[in-house]
């Protein structure tokens, strides 16, 4: 799995003129799933961004994570992040079919809300218009492969 997180002042998605979801403060996170992936990487990612600490104490360091920093998650699926770009048109075969994707793209979300973060979502394979303030900004990109 690949995630893109950013941490956000702000973020939304609007799906057919109507926004689908929105939070304050937290991460904005993009969520690709590899064909090889399985429960195990749903949760290694899952509980990688619900540690992250980037969030800022009391001293202006990057030492708090979402919890202890009141945050909110935003998280849309996001084949693109596994395109393969050797050409100038992409091509998206390294993407799990919606029948994988689907279900481990829930369990991230079902594990982050487990942890008792406010989570909101896109809509697997909809047309959306994501928008965000980023706050930093910091975007970190996240592979479980390299995790």
């Amino acid at each position: 799995m690949r995630a893109v997180v950013t941490r956000v002042k702000s973020a939304s998605v609007e799906i057919e003129g109507q926004i689908h979801g929105s939070i304050g403060k937290g991460f904005l996170v993009l969520l690709g799933v590899h064909q090889e992936d399985g429960p195990a990487q749903a949760e290694k990612i899952a509980d990688k961004i619900c540690g992250l600490r980037v969030f800022e104490d009391e001293n202006g360091k990057m030492n708090l994570n979402p919890m202890d920093a009141g945050a909110q998650l935003l998280i849309i699926s996001q084949f693109t992040l596994f395109a393969d770009c050797k050409s100038r048109r992409p091509g998206f075969s390294k993407a799990a079919r919606p029948e994988t994707a689907v279900p481990l793209y829930e369990l991230v979300i079902q594990r982050c809300r487990e942890r008792g973060f406010k989570v909101e979502t896109g809509v697997f394979a909809a047309e959306m218009l994501v928008a965000s303030v980023n706050d930093g900004p910091v975007t970190i990109i996240l592979d479980t492969n390299e995790l």
